[in-house]
């Protein structure tokens, strides 16, 4: 039975965890602190993940010129005409947001939480960049602003081997499970990100790392498409013939197993993800993404499929 605060979706989306938490529908403002990355800086790497565009994943974000309440003012403007809420989310987007002086990221953190129309703020990252100062920090953020939501995100995108060697990622799934659990343990919500379509994944290797996270403490997940950008890594793969991006069809078919495989507890906060028009090589398809969701909850509609529909642990 699909829950009556889903809303209109039979999947438990962000929008329906926002309206039933605050009443009212919230914005996701991403923003650029001016940080790199492990991978990126020398310490892991130079070239940072294979997908990973210059903007280190922050191509809609805000540019780092500007302060953080700056930054803030810039995307609420951009909401301006939006009348179906006032209410926002700081996201701290590019590149790895736990990766810096620590009284910069308390300056940067605090800068977001304390603005009035700001309800919380998601935080990007890796799972090996999170030292007890950090954790300490967000405990103690937690405990300032109690009515304040801080998520932490971190981008596992799979969770087979091979596929995490080729993408470059650049730590072991046992340093994933750690920080999880040192996350839960501070009671900090956790939000995933996964991959669908990596070269050389199959159908069942995507469900596998879904069916992996249902056994863990998280709060939301992200899925997301694999978009091949420019000037990547992973795009020259792409134009040597190495690999195929998912059809649309294809693509859909491979969510909607996702999410009905997924636990109806974990709250879906993307269902495909964008690329930036003047970076994308492939797929096109992609940029339209209303025709996808249109044709992706009339599909929903008329099968009757839901999120959770074939969970089991």
């Amino acid at each position: 039975m699909i829950p009556e605060f889903w809303l209109d979706r039979p999947y438990y989306s962000l929008d329906a965890y926002c309206k039933n938490r605050y009443g009212s529908k919230v914005y996701k403002i991403a923003l650029d602190a001016g940080l790199t990355c492990p991978n990126r800086d020398g310490t892991l790497g130079h070239r940072g993940c294979i997908f990973c565009s210059a903007g280190g994943s922050g191509d809609f974000a805000v540019k780092a010129q500007n302060s953080v309440a700056e930054q803030l003012q810039i995307g609420q403007a951009m909401f301006g005409k939006k009348k179906t809420g006032n209410l926002f989310i700081a996201y701290f987007q590019a590149y790895t947001n736990t990766y810096g002086d620590i009284n910069y990221l308390a300056e940067i953190y605090e800068e977001a939480l304390k603005q009035p129309q700001i309800v919380g703020i998601s935080i990007a990252t890796r799972p090996d960049c999170l030292p007890a100062e950090v954790l300490d920090l967000l405990t103690s953020l937690k405990h300032k602003y109690p009515a304040k939501d801080i998520w932490v995100e971190l981008g596992l995108q799979t969770i087979h081997d091979t596929t995490a060697a080729y993408i470059r990622r650049g730590y072991k799934l046992e340093i994933f499970n750690i920080a999880v659990a040192a996350l839960k343990e501070r009671n900090i919500p956790v939000v995933v990100h996964v991959i669908l379509g990596l070269p050389g994944e199959t159908a069942d290797m995507v469900l596998q790392t879904i069916q992996y996270l249902n056994r863990l403490p998280i709060f939301g997940i992200k899925l997301q498409l694999l978009h091949v950008l420019k000037d990547t890594d992973l795009a020259d793969d792409y134009l040597a013939g190495k690999f195929e991006t998912l059809s649309k069809d294809d693509y859909m078919t491979l969510l909607i197993s996702c999410l009905k495989n997924l636990s109806p507890d974990i709250v879906i906060h993307r269902l495909t993800g964008d690329g930036p028009k003047n970076l994308l090589i492939a797929p096109t398809w992609s940029l339209y993404k209303r025709d996808f969701f249109n044709t992706l909850h009339r599909h929903l509609k008329q099968t009757g499929e839901y999120q959770g529909q074939d969970y089991h642990l």
